[in-house]
């Protein structure tokens, strides 16, 4: 894994998260499924963190410009309106040239339906303790139906 920023600029080596599962999603302030995505990330952090499960949120700009704030703002609004209390990193892009490298590798899956671009916010990848992608969610899918993959991966 890489050397991340979060969202106040700290430097966050992701090995650290080694032995965890983790579930890594690209979020939007601005988006519909924001309160839902968000809610629910909550509830799942809450209920198993203890347990080992990591959630890496990672702001992205490239749908419908729906994240456009700094990394302040978007720290603001995550804390304030959701109390959230997993981890948000530095806004980065998902796509394209400028992707990053760490969505460049989990987007290398064999994923069957899924084209290798990321559709929309809050697209999740669900990671295993020892690093390996397991499992890849459309953005429409709420974070409460992945309860089972993570509660198998967490055994």
């Amino acid at each position: 894994m890489e050397e991340k920023k979060d969202a106040k600029g700290n430097d966050v080596d992701l090995n650290i998260y080694r032995g965890k599962v983790m579930l890594i999603v690209n979020v939007a302030s601005k988006c519909g499924m924001t309160n839902s995505n968000y809610t629910e990330l909550n509830q799942l952090y809450e209920k198993y963190k203890d347990q080992g499960l990591e959630i890496l949120a990672f702001p992205c700009n490239q749908f419908g410009e729906e994240e456009p704030g700094s990394n302040v703002e978007i720290s603001e609004f995550v804390c304030t309106r959701f109390r959230s209390e997993f981890p948000i990193f530095d806004k980065i892009e998902v796509n394209g040239d400028n992707a990053s490298p760490l969505y460049k590798y989990l987007k290398l899956g064999k994923w069957g339906i899924f084209r290798d671009d990321i559709q929309w916010n809050f697209a999740k990848f669900l990671v295993s303790k020892d690093g390996q992608v397991v499992h890849r969610y459309y953005p429409t899918t709420s974070p409460l139906s992945l309860e089972y993959d993570i509660k198998k991966l967490l055994e």
